[in-house]
């Protein structure tokens, strides 16, 4: 699967650190890279279908300071979707409001019907683009006339979580330019590191410094290194079914044998 890292902070900080032992992971992730910066109402984001470590754009990147207070990166392992740049992650789309949303995802989506009316306005071909897509189509029904408060918007997310995790795996991070919405329904999947000024999440520890694991079942909003919201915890905690394994092998078998030829950004 793929791996997430997500921060959030009170000020600017150099994550230089974090990042190069991120993408060192990418040797089993080797379908693709992606980041974003997403400070001051503005989001930055490259991408490309190659392994990390092989990204000329991603090595220069990596030798000057990246200071940040909201930042994502994400290395894929493909289960679905061609490798090519439209289908790495993070996914980013306006809603009616101009706020702009952005997502990275772990996970596969083994039944999820309602997400299929998005397939023809993604761009690529992953299960991931239409959780973004659902989300905001999911915003802009609700904000008709008015605008959200913090409050609804989260309200919308946690529902929307609620309906898609029924059996399938949801590690998502997501952004609206303001606010970090994380969630995870698979134990040891998602960890995090907090001080008086940042929270990290990675997949995998990336420091010595202790690391704890994200409560599952349960989606948190922070914004600028604070908690400020978290959900009611739900029942529907991923666990691997025989059945899944197979339909993840047999994704697999066809992403080899129909590989798609690879883009570089």
């Amino acid at each position: 699967m793929c791996e997430l890292f997500g921060f959030t902070s009170k000020e600017e900080e150099v994550i230089n650190d974090y990042l190069k032992n991120f993408f060192n992971h990418c040797h089993c992730h080797p379908h693709g890279w992606g980041i974003a910066k997403l400070d001051d109402n503005k989001t930055i984001i490259k991408k490309g279908a190659e392994k990390a470590v092989e990204s000329e754009y991603l090595a220069e990147k990596l030798e000057s300071p990246i200071k940040t207070k909201n930042f994502l990166a994400h290395i894929r392992y493909a289960t679905r979707g061609c490798t090519n740049d439209k289908n790495c992650h993070p996914f980013t789309k306006k809603d009616n409001h101009g706020r702009t949303w952005t997502l990275i995802h772990n996970g596969t989506l083994f039944c999820c019907e309602r997400l299929n009316q998005y397939i023809p306005q993604q761009n690529g071909d992953t299960d991931s683009e239409r959780i973004l897509l659902h989300v905001i189509n999911e915003i802009n029904e609700k904000e008709k006339g008015k605008i959200l408060t913090d409050e609804e918007q989260f309200q919308i997310i946690e529902n929307v979580i609620l309906k898609i995790t029924k059996d399938n795996k949801v590690n998502i991070i997501l952004h609206n330019g303001e606010t970090m919405y994380v969630h995870t329904n698979l134990k040891n999947t998602l960890q995090y590191q907090t001080n008086d000024k940042h929270i990290i999440f990675s997949t995998h520890p990336l420091s010595k410094d202790k690391w704890q694991q994200v409560p599952i079942n349960q989606l948190f909003s922070f914004k600028n290194g604070e908690l400020i919201q978290k959900g009611k915890k739900h029942n529907n905690e991923y666990k691997i079914s025989q059945e899944d394994l197979e339909i993840l092998a047999h994704m697999i078998d066809d992403f080899k044998n129909n590989l798609c030829v690879t883009k570089q950004i």
